[in-house]
């Protein structure tokens, strides 16, 4: 676990607010949000400036510590973890604006960012910057954020095709919004992870001014305000962060069936905890999440280190990460199978919570940055071959 002092704080304040999160849980999943307590509940223990460079109020913590931070309150609420992480992590996309941007947009430590960069939106070029139009879908935490991030192209005459490069792609922009500018559709209704209130969301005709705009290529330099080692992970702390709500999560599954362990189930005079098919689950359930969590820390580790010395990373870092990230993820969701299966038909009821760990966990297996598909992408690689993932230029 976390070994510096802020981490230890940070950690003793999770345990703190885990009342909170744990009372709000079940109201968040019927509203398909989380609550406002919960919410304040992060913000009040300085959840949302973990990330954020010390001069602009944050706390700066390492990337590992920070993952140890997600993953526990993922374990109290996957979908609090789910939405901390992503507007934590989140904060390193002002790394590509202008400093007057990056200042702006880290101008308050605890303002919480969403987004999502599809489908594209329209960037009309006006002068001192873009008149955007775009809905885009996935912007987990939404309902609580203070920017929107979104992505578009750039149409120089309002029609037809987008600018293009160099090599005849159309070019992709980043776009940064308030929350007062943009419009939330109430339309997130899936199987789990139902309180991340992961809605679209939308602009129209919004002044985007050029400070608040970047071209989403790969960072060679950085603004003052963002010049820390952190920054220079670019956006694969997001990747890797994506992975900690679903080792919570089956950490608090596998901790739920050890309690479970006392029960005897019907028809048979022995308890679970007895039972040699429940057992071996158990056990292999811990060695997976271990092993997943393992593998995470090293390669952002790594990742770190190289951050620390000046340096941004590799295509060989970045595909370590990538595939720890998705093997965290499987990894995650074949314990939290293996908690099903030795839970008998608790697990299937709704008044206990394996069954929101199941729903929850299988949700994120399907999130682009770490599905069964990014194995793929990142397998070309390492065959040497051309990949269809065009984040590993980033």
């Amino acid at each position: 676990m976390a070994t510096t002092a802020a981490g230890i704080s940070l950690l003793d304040s999770v345990k703190r607010i885990a009342p909170v999160i744990k009372q709000n849980a079940a109201a968040s999943e019927q509203d398909r949000r989380l609550s406002s307590q919960t919410v304040e509940a992060m913000r009040s223990a300085q959840l949302y400036r973990m990330c954020k460079p010390r001069a602009c109020g944050g706390l700066e913590l390492d990337p590992v510590t920070a993952l140890h931070v997600y993953e526990e309150v993922s374990r109290l609420h996957p979908a609090a973890g789910w939405n901390l992480q992503i507007s934590s992590a989140g904060y390193v996309l002002p790394a590509w604006l202008s400093e007057e941007g990056a200042r702006e947009l880290l101008s308050n430590p605890d303002h919480a960012l969403a987004g999502a960069f599809a489908p594209p939106g329209r960037a009309i070029p006006v002068d001192g910057g873009y008149r955007v139009t775009g809905r885009w879908s996935f912007g987990s935490g939404g309902n609580q954020a203070d920017w929107f991030v979104g992505g578009a192209f750039i149409y120089d005459d309002g029609s037809g095709d987008p600018r293009k490069d160099g090599q005849g792609q159309p070019i992709q922009i980043m776009v940064f919004v308030s929350s007062a500018e943009s419009k939330i559709h109430d339309n997130w209704r899936t199987m789990g992870m139902r309180a991340t209130g992961s809605n679209d969301f939308s602009i129209d005709q919004v002044f985007v001014p050029h400070h608040r705009a970047a071209e989403v290529a790969p960072l060679t330099r950085l603004p003052a305000a963002c010049s820390t080692p952190f920054h220079r992970l670019s956006l694969w702390i997001m990747v890797a962060a994506l992975a900690t709500p679903a080792l919570g999560a089956a950490r608090a599954a596998i901790d739920a069936l050890i309690e479970l362990g006392k029960k005897t189930p019907n028809y048979t005079r022995s308890t679970v905890a007895e039972r040699p098919v429940a057992q071996m689950q158990l056990a292999r359930a811990e060695a997976l999440v271990g092993a997943g969590r393992a593998y995470l820390h090293e390669s952002v580790g790594e990742a770190w280190d190289t951050a620390q010395e000046g340096q941004f990373l590799d295509r060989a870092q970045k595909i370590k990460i990538q595939l720890a990230a998705c093997h965290a993820i499987r990894s995650a969701a074949d314990a939290i199978d293996l908690v099903q299966a030795a839970a008998g038909t608790s697990a299937i009821k709704e008044d206990q919570p394996f069954e929101g760990w199941f729903r929850d966990v299988h949700t994120m297996t399907q999130h682009a940055f770490g599905s069964a598909a990014r194995f793929e992408s990142t397998g070309k690689l390492l065959f040497g071959q051309p990949t269809d993932w065009p984040f590993f230029g980033l």
